[in-house]
């Protein structure tokens, strides 16, 4: 699952320091990271930020959310570790590469000369930097969030797959919408959004 081309060229540091210098750098200087830090065959530690970033989201909503996980009659510590290690060991991963194999697919429909498939999982796995705030029960920020990372990847796919920004739109939108939209909840959060704002403005 977590290569699928072999012989890796390059690649990025691990380790905490290095997974917090690459959430910095695609949020500031994206160009540069998408550049430098994607490389052929590396995707390990694009998957492993990718979990870090699902661990902290599903945590905030655990400790913040009450009842958004099933109980399971167990002691809390015991519960929590069970929902997290399922979503983030099991559901993160095969999600993203769920989506990485639509992008890919997407990406064939749209760009002639294009990167290998390893490196669209690196760029759908870093883009979602801004959504480690989208754990936070605020719909506007969850909204911001997928927004950031949908820019983000489109951005990326540009760079790294030598298109322009129009293709990598075209090609993005759809893996955007499922990955940050459904997966991060910034739809759910432009839905509440939008369904509040009339009965704001009914209000006296």
């Amino acid at each position: 699952m977590t290569k699928w081309i072999e012989n890796p060229e390059g690649g990025r540091d691990r380790g905490p320091r290095a997974m917090a210098r690459a959430w910095l750098e695609v949020l500031v200087r994206p160009g540069r990271f998408f550049r430098t830090g994607v490389a052929p065959g590396d995707q390990a530690p694009g998957l492993t930020f990718f979990m870090a970033v699902v661990l902290v989201v599903e945590t905030t909503r655990y400790l913040t959310e009450p009842g958004v996980y099933p109980a399971l009659g167990v002691r809390f510590p015991l519960e929590m570790l069970f929902w997290l290690g399922l979503v983030v060991f099991l559901v993160a991963p095969l999600g993203l590469h769920a989506v990485a194999a639509l992008q890919t697919l997407c990406l064939l429909l749209t760009v002639d000369d294009r990167a290998g498939i390893s490196q669209t999982v690196q760029v759908l796995a870093y883009s979602s930097a801004p959504c480690v705030l989208a754990g936070v029960a605020v719909p506007e920020l969850r909204l911001l969030c997928g927004i950031y990372a949908s820019a983000l990847l489109v951005y990326g796919l540009s760079i790294v797959h030598g298109t322009s920004l129009a293709r990598a739109a075209v090609a993005g939108s759809i893996p955007a919408l499922f990955l940050y939209g459904y997966g991060f909840r910034a739809v759910a959060a432009a839905t509440e959004i939008a369904v509040s704002l009339p009965l704001a403005a009914a209000t006296p």
